[in-house]
């Protein structure tokens, strides 16, 4: 079966995270994607095990950020602050269809990549730059990371926060897949729109550009009302059949009846209280927000602690009802309704055997993804990749002896 990218040429400086998922979505569908990694330092994960903030990480000997964000690629070596270095990526541009870079505007300028620049030597080239805060503006060198640009600044965790509470630590990589999804879908765009054109263009996608949009219901508000939203409380929410609820055995069961009307007297059989169904401070929505707080009172206190989690799973799930539990992650893994749609395929490390990894999340039924493989050994690709190029053994040598290669 012909892969649905099979054939475009991917070249990869990005790190981190946001810019090498880009990539490994394209990777996906059969792109080969050449990941770009310093001689002597590698990326920025190489190395990197467990998470840089935050905690509670397993105790792993897998480097499953690695094989998350890496997979499905070769690894080649240059030094980019060398002329050598910079001699080679322009080669490998030049026939290039895809560059994803998460360099700021003054790297690019140091190591000869600007836009201007390299597509004079590639028209066709699809040049695309994840960065933390956009390509413009006074803060577009300023460091990007998730923690910082997404989260904090793009108004994730104020969203988040608790009333009285200090922000809370953020999921790792939360913000930064979003957006290399962004910079994935954006880069698609300009091959399509190239197809027709014949030329090349830039990308543009940023962590801070991602929340923002993430947020865009919440943005969309106070752009009009010029205010910000207000925080509230579990029992302050105006619709009470859209909350989480603590069930007898300690375990969180979350509503979402956002058309409460419709499924209001399903509801009330499904927690065995027909006498609030007709009740006149709850028997239509108008009231119900009048009066939520004594309706969660009596779900919070009353309804859910009388009964299990198991218990309750049974009884709206046959009636139908929109709910969910909230689930620890090794409930996720084992989750039924996860594995019958393949959210997780099978990879075959040549160290650490048979493992699980994390599928891509879009479904196609006639062209599927390509097999899985691990991510590539440090520097494993380097002379395979030259040699394709046109480089002789010798030129080989002597990069590795300048220093431009491992």
């Amino acid at each position: 079966m012909v892969l649905g990218l099979e054939g475009i040429k991917v070249i990869q400086t990005a790190t981190v995270m946001a810019g090498p998922m880009a990539a490994r979505l394209l990777a996906d569908w059969g792109a080969d994607v050449i990941k770009i990694e310093h001689p002597i330092r590698g990326s920025m994960f190489r190395n990197q095990i467990t998470s840089m903030v935050g905690g509670g990480c397993p105790e792993t000997d897998i480097n499953f950020t690695l094989e998350n964000t890496e997979r499905n690629k070769r690894s080649i070596t240059l030094d980019l602050s060398k002329e050598g270095g910079r001699e080679i990526i322009h080669k490998l541009l030049e026939t290039a269809d895809v560059f994803v870079s998460n360099f700021r505007p003054r790297e690019l300028e140091k190591f000869s990549l600007q836009y201007e620049t390299v597509s004079k030597l590639n028209p066709r080239l699809v040049f695309a730059n994840i960065s933390g805060y956009g390509t413009k503006g006074p803060n577009r060198d300023l460091p990007g990371y998730e923690g910082i640009s997404y989260f904090s600044r793009g108004g994730v965790l104020h969203v988040l926060q608790f009333p009285g509470m200090p922000p809370n630590q953020y999921p790792l990589g939360f913000g930064d897949y979003p957006t290399g999804m962004c910079l994935a879908y954006g880069i698609m765009l300009a091959l399509f729109i190239r197809e027709r054109t014949g030329v090349g263009q830039e990308v543009d996608a940023s962590l801070f550009n991602t929340a923002v949009f993430g947020l865009s219901h919440h943005i969309a508000a106070t752009l009009v009302a010029r205010q910000d939203w207000q925080k509230v409380e579990r029992k302050d929410v105006d619709n009470p059949l859209a909350g989480f609820y603590l069930a007898k055995d300690g375990k969180w069961v979350r509503i979402g009846i956002v058309q409460p009307d419709l499924y209001w007297s399903r509801f009330c059989k499904a927690i065995e209280r027909e006498d609030l169904e007709h009740d006149p401070r709850f028997e239509s929505f108008e009231p119900r927000i009048e009066n939520h707080a004594a309706l969660f009172t009596i779900l919070e206190q009353e309804v859910f602690p009388s009964k299990t989690y198991d218990e309750w799973s049974v009884r709206l799930t046959e009636a139908g009802l929109p709910w969910g539990p909230v689930q620890s992650l090794l409930d996720v893994i084992n989750d039924p309704q996860a594995k019958a749609n393949d959210f997780f395929v099978p990879l075959n490390h040549p160290t650490h055997g048979r493992m699980e990894v994390v599928a891509n999340p879009i479904k196609l039924n006639k062209t599927p993804p390509t097999k899985v493989r691990p991510a590539p050994e440090f520097s494993q690709h380097t002379e395979e990749v030259l040699l394709e190029y046109g480089y002789t053994w010798e030129n080989i040598v002597q990069f590795k002896e300048q220093g431009v290669i491992a």
